[in-house]
């Protein structure tokens, strides 16, 4: 009787562990897999101790992971970088990532090999900004955007910098260049700072 009440009480438990799991890829304004908003650059070598971690501008003498780092996995496949609003404070809470791996996605689906008709089937655009080579794309009620390169307009669009761009002038089968989440994180270190 007692095997069978902790054979039971092991496999509830087994259960809750399993459904509080987090996918260690997915994108929201909150978190990125195990990453939440709030975390400092400092604690990426915790949870990344199983991947490679690049630092880009590493500092003699440090211990800490201090400024931008690229993270890999083992493989060798690069995942994304990830930056910190401080680029020489460990204590910096993360800002910004940018992803490579097709694996990150949102709860909606859009990761780096999505086109602009996934984007415009799934989200509300809220603004559309040109750059130089780049269209950049803010979706609504979201901290995720994504730039376009502008080789993907039609042909008379792509070298007049004053011609506004429209969401009708994006081509449905666009691909996205870049794809990045910029966390609003000013709010978080200034109840830090009181």
């Amino acid at each position: 009787m007692i095997k069978s009440i902790t054979i039971s009480i092991l496999t509830l438990l087994l259960f809750i562990q399993c459904a509080e799991e987090k996918d260690a890829f997915l994108i929201s304004n909150s978190t990125v897999g195990h990453l939440t908003i709030g975390m400092k650059i400092k604690q990426i070598d915790s949870i990344f101790a199983m991947d490679s971690i690049v630092r880009l501008n590493p500092r003699q003498n440090e211990s800490s992971t201090v400024g931008e780092v690229e993270i890999y996995e083992k493989g060798g496949k690069k995942l994304m970088l990830i930056s910190p609003r401080d680029n020489y404070d460990p204590e910096s809470l993360i800002s910004n990532f940018q992803f490579f791996d097709d694996r990150y996605k949102t709860i909606k689906g859009l990761n780096i090999n999505s086109t602009f008709k996934d984007v415009k089937d799934n989200y509300k655009i809220s603004n559309i900004e040109t750059t130089l080579s780049t269209v950049v794309v803010f979706l609504e009620d979201s901290d995720l955007f994504i730039n376009i390169d502008k080789k993907e307009l039609p042909e008379n669009l792509r070298y007049n910098p004053n011609f506004v761009i429209d969401a009708v002038n994006i081509p449905d089968e666009a691909k996205i260049k870049y794809l990045i989440l910029s966390w609003k994180i000013d709010d978080l270190e200034s109840a830090e700072i009181e």
